[in-house]
């Protein structure tokens, strides 16, 4: 990591710019969260789960748009996941 190229003086309000530029907000239609539950899974010992084309084009969307590498993207992914509401009846 470089030095950086301004020096911090008000580290107030550098903190809440850094809160801020976390903050992301995101609208999901119910059909989206409904495919979005992956409940399939392969039956073999050491596979994941198998997920739709449409969930991973999405993923690569949003890595493309806010410039992730791959591990900030799963993380970034895994948040959204775990904020999103779960659905009552998948089926």
């Amino acid at each position: 990591m470089g030095k950086s190229k301004h020096k911090i003086s008000n580290w107030k309000e550098y903190n809440q710019t850094l809160v801020k530029h976390g903050s992301v907000t995101f609208w999901t239609d119910v059909a989206a969260i409904k495919v979005c539950h992956c409940l399939k899974h392969h039956g073999y010992r050491d596979r994941g789960f198998i997920f739709l084309d449409t969930l991973i084009e999405t993923a690569l969307m949003v890595k493309y748009i806010f410039k992730f590498p791959l591990r900030g993207l799963k993380g970034f992914l895994n948040s959204v996941v775990t904020l999103m509401p779960q659905p009552k009846n998948i089926r």
